[in-house]
């Protein structure tokens, strides 16, 4: 039976981005399968103590933006430190990953997360924005108008709550979060520990 990962993310995350492809190219080796839940992290870090990136302290402002350029470059992934539309609300893009859940599957619903990543923080786009939400999800082959209509549907607001409760009660607290058999990891670099689940069991 093949294996399902829990992947709790945010569409304007940017270790969401540049970990995202290495994360799909893990479930293809292994066959395994994604439970993927777009999460409102306003309320996961409500309920874990976390604070939105311009509320920290100067010091972990400076040392993300360190890691962030370390990564990139590492990754040889194109990052801009400081998009010209960021912060940017999450939830409208997550409503429209889960549309697209709903209507066209799970392999869709990635590669729209993965265009949505790029979008923000490769191509400074404003993925709060319907027009920019319609252009990315037609960009990938999906009917962008149907899936922002589908997004302002209760069904899609009743699904992002059970995310994210799912999320705090995980104990999540950042994303990306990967769960597979209960066990949790926190951020794209823990990617490595993921794989090893998946090739131990």
């Amino acid at each position: 039976m093949a294996k399902i990962v829990e992947y709790f993310i945010a569409p304007q995350s940017p270790w969401t981005y540049m970990g995202h492809e290495r994360f799909r190219a893990i479930l293809k080796r292994h066959h395994a399968q994604v439970a993927l839940k777009p999460t409102d992290m306003v309320k996961v870090f409500a309920a874990s103590g976390g604070v939105p990136v311009a509320q920290r302290p100067a010091q972990r402002q400076a040392y993300r933006l360190a890691e962030l350029e370390r990564w990139s470059k590492f990754l040889q992934m194109p990052l801009n430190l400081h998009p010209a539309f960021f912060p940017v609300a999450g939830d409208p893009g997550s409503k429209l990953i889960i549309a697209a859940l709903h209507q066209n599957g799970v392999d869709s619903a990635m590669a729209l997360l993965g265009a949505l990543g790029r979008a923000c923080w490769a191509e400074e786009k404003n993925i709060a924005d319907a027009d920019t939400l319609i252009a990315v999800a037609n960009a990938v082959g999906l009917n962008g108008q149907e899936l922002l209509n589908h997004a302002a549907s209760q069904a899609v607001a009743d699904e992002l709550q059970r995310n994210t409760d799912d999320a705090i009660a995980a104990q999540v607290f950042g994303v990306p979060w990967y769960r597979v058999e209960g066990e949790g990891y926190w951020g794209q670099d823990r990617l490595d520990f993921v794989e090893r689940m998946l090739q131990n069991n």
